[in-house]
């Protein structure tokens, strides 16, 4: 029987589903960035193993809290877990790591911005492309929702955070346009000549731009240098005792050389 990956693979032909033969199921929920490629681990496991991976991907806080109450096996995230959300039976494990990419429109003439710029374009500070080298139109700002693991690394990566009453909080600006993945933000970029936004650089194709930071290409090559700094992990977190053997089978799996090198096929790096 052909298991199947929750949207990513539908079952062939006019297959009659016998419960008795049903496969287990493995839930993983999380992150967005990591989902598509946690989809290709599913459908790439189930060919050999009887098991269903069933993969959603509303964000990365809520694959924290699904690890932590045990609404699914395994939780993504593609940012570090908050000190909040870390505890001595939460296990975080690096399956991949992800450079973020600044994106603009093909037409835009800007090339290279330094995370200076980058960071008072977001905060509101430099609000047209004049004020970096580009036409004189307005920035146009996008970012993700809030429950983002990417958002938050970027957050991080480019200090845009700021305190309010004793609180960390987001420094981006409120008339930032806000998209829900990484595929609607690089529609919202491909579609507008005068946007910005960040993606997984999984994620970047010749729809957008990628923008140099500091002088660095964003690329596979340049994070495993050290020359690119804005990258983050890809994170399975479970509860320890919580999943069930075959998630942690799969999880396993995960781990080895020959699932490492789907990883290094789409575009990210590599544990090992």
């Amino acid at each position: 029987m052909k298991a199947k990956v929750l949207g990513a693979i539908a079952l062939a032909g006019s297959m009659i589903f016998n419960p008795a033969m049903a496969a287990e199921t493995v839930s993983v929920v999380g992150s967005s960035s990591v989902s598509p490629l946690m989809e290709i681990f599913g459908e790439t496991y189930a060919k050999t193993h009887d098991v269903v991976v069933e993969v959603q991907g509303p964000g990365s806080s809520a694959g924290v809290r699904a690890a932590h109450d045990g609404s699914a096996d395994l939780g993504m995230s593609s940012r570090d877990l908050k000190s909040s959300e870390k505890a001595s039976d939460i296990k975080e494990v690096v399956i991949a790591r992800d450079g973020i990419a600044v994106v603009v429109h093909n037409s835009n003439p800007v090339k290279d911005l330094t995370k200076e710029q980058v960071s008072k374009i977001y905060k509101g500070e430099i609000t047209n492309w004049k004020q970096v080298g580009g036409e004189d139109k307005p920035i146009v700002v996008a970012t993700r929702d809030t429950a983002s693991g990417t958002r938050g690394a970027f957050e991080d990566i480019m200090s845009l955070k700021r305190k309010v009453n004793g609180k960390k909080v987001s420094a981006i600006s409120q008339r930032a346009q806000v998209a829900s993945g990484n595929g609607q933000l690089k529609t919202m970029v491909a579609s507008n000549p005068f946007s910005i936004g960040y993606i997984s650089l999984g994620s970047v194709d010749n729809s957008v731009k990628p923008l140099a930071i500091d002088g660095h290409k964003p690329s596979v090559d340049a994070i495993k240098a050290g020359d690119y700094g804005v990258q983050r992990p890809f994170l399975v977190i479970y509860k320890e005792g919580r999943p069930s053997k075959a998630a942690l089978d799969f999880l396993n799996w995960i781990k080895t050389a020959d699932a490492q090198k789907i990883v290094a096929d789409k575009g990210f790096i590599a544990t090992h």
